[in-house]
């Protein structure tokens, strides 16, 4: 079983384009916000401030639609890391409708040089702690 981190998310005015639902572009910077959070959870007792996370490439599925006041639970997990690359998965979900699936390709950096970090084990257990 695959460890799903949630978040909860209200839709603003902001959010909401010219068609009255939320912009494409909005679901990108909730999918960033998301994982941020989800990183910042995962290695809250274990900081691991020489790494940082580029987005590679997005996947994005548009399902269904979410309008101003609708309540977006967001699940993410982590998928196959390795090399550098780690795949991220996500669904948004209003009540038992799910609106968008995506995926997301993350690459390491080390912080210093903003050049690509091989995942070791250390990061490795944080992203898929061993059972």
């Amino acid at each position: 079983m695959k460890d799903i981190f949630e978040l909860e998310i209200v839709v603003n005015l902001e959010d909401i384009d010219v068609l009255n639902h939320v912009n494409n572009v909005v679901y990108v910077k909730w999918m960033d916000k998301v994982a941020f959070e989800h990183w910042a959870f995962l290695t809250r007792n274990n900081p691991l401030p020489q790494f940082i996370w580029v987005v590679l490439r997005h996947e994005i599925d548009y399902v269904k639609q979410a309008v101003l006041g609708d309540k977006i639970t967001v699940k993410t997990w982590v998928g196959e890391t390795k090399g550098f690359k780690s795949e991220r998965y996500m669904e948004f979900y209003k009540n038992n409708d799910v609106l968008v699936k995506a995926k997301t390709i993350w690459g390491m950096l080390d912080t210093e040089t903003y050049k690509p970090s091989r995942i070791r084990e250390n990061v490795l257990n944080v992203l898929q702690p061993p059972k």
